[in-house]
């Protein structure tokens, strides 16, 4: 078994639907030495609603199509430019807990940012996810990236979000992952222009890094 996910770019913009079905499918048929892989893609616009999301959250979804899914969170927004990061990890193998593989996203995101030149990026308390201070003065924070994951007899689907270069106004017909009010951003707002491949290259490096090391670790 490679210490390394396979990293694969499916074709884009995507449906949402046979992505995820893919990635159930993937999770089901796996054996214990089935290696990582991590999928890259952008949506089609779509609204993906968590197992815990409320309808209240759908202020005004117009033409765009809202999807029920299993994973955690409320709701949020896909779309061409954000660059979607599926990771399809058996977190048992290396011995990682949620909270920890959570922390390890987030970090693998603030890493991202902050080596392309994103100022300020961080979490935020009791709310998963990255964000950044707001750029137009006054307090508080805009989210930049969005986490959303379903684990699966140990086993991990869905990933994380991240807003590249996108257009954001779909986010003003919800409340982004159940917080009223909540601004959202993405690097080209950040004033950082670059690729959905230049981002999903760190990325992937990044956390390719870090499950070889919890192989290794679990192997000492």
């Amino acid at each position: 078994m490679s210490d390394f996910p396979q990293v694969k770019w499916l074709a884009s913009p995507a449906d949402y639907g046979p992505v995820w079905q893919a990635m159930r499918d993937f999770t089901e048929q796996r054996q214990p030495h089935t290696p990582d892989e991590i999928w890259l893609v952008e949506h089609r616009p779509v609204y993906t609603q968590g197992q815990a999301g409320k309808p209240e959250h759908l202020l005004n979804p117009g033409g765009i199509p809202v999807v029920q899914t299993d994973r955690g969170g409320q709701v949020t927004y896909h779309g061409p430019g954000q660059l979607l990061v599926y990771c399809l990890f058996d977190l048992r193998r290396v011995g990682l807990y949620v909270k920890e593989y959570v922390n390890l996203l987030e970090e693998a995101v603030i890493a991202c940012l902050t080596h392309f030149g994103v100022a300020g990026a961080c979490r935020k308390p009791g709310a998963p996810g990255v964000y950044v201070p707001l750029r137009q003065g006054g307090e508080g924070l805009a989210k930049i990236s969005a986490l959303g994951i379903k684990i699966r007899n140990g086993r991990s689907y869905h990933g994380l979000a991240l807003n590249v270069a996108m257009d954001l106004a779909p986010f003003g017909g919800i409340n982004p992952c159940g917080y009223e009010g909540l601004q959202t951003t993405d690097m080209r707002s950040e004033g950082v222009d670059i690729t959905l491949e230049q981002a999903a290259q760190f990325l992937c490096a990044h956390l390719s890094q870090a499950m070889a090391q919890r192989i290794h670790a679990m192997a000492a």
